[in-house]
């Protein structure tokens, strides 16, 4: 079997904010993006890796998703408890000197994890869990 990442969804609440993030913090390219209903959808990806994206969407935007459900999910975007995404790279500290000279959301400074990974997290504009593991 052959199957790889193709892409993954993010939920994003403001999509300036969010293209600030993704593209101009993290140097993601903007693949697409589009409007419908006065929502928008953008997708992004590292560069180098056309077949890797992530749709930064609005919560929520399904029409099966009660006013509830829309309410709850507000609620943990609010905490930083909706969702995350793992990234990693070559180089940690200089990648996490980056992010914080652009005054990004720190949740965690580099650190060696229990189980063998060295990784910091921070958060998007979102509130969504960014962890950027060290590739060795």
């Amino acid at each position: 079997m052959d199957i790889s990442i193709h892409t993954t969804f993010l939920p994003q609440d403001d999509p300036e904010a969010a293209l600030g993030f993704y593209r101009d913090t993290l140097g993601f390219e903007l693949r697409n993006d589009v409007g419908y209903e006065g929502m928008r959808w953008l997708t992004v990806g590292p560069a180098g890796q056309p077949t890797v994206n992530i749709v930064l969407h609005p919560p929520a935007a399904d029409p099966g998703v009660t006013d509830e459900e829309r309410r709850v999910i507000a609620e943990m975007m609010a905490k930083g408890t909706y969702a995350s995404i793992m990234l990693a790279t070559t180089d940690l500290d200089s990648t996490f000197d980056h992010l914080q000279a652009r005054d990004v959301e720190v949740v965690q400074e580099p650190t060696q994890q229990p189980w063998g990974t060295r990784d910091c997290a921070v958060r998007d504009p979102a509130g969504n869990m960014v962890r950027i593991q060290e590739l060795s």
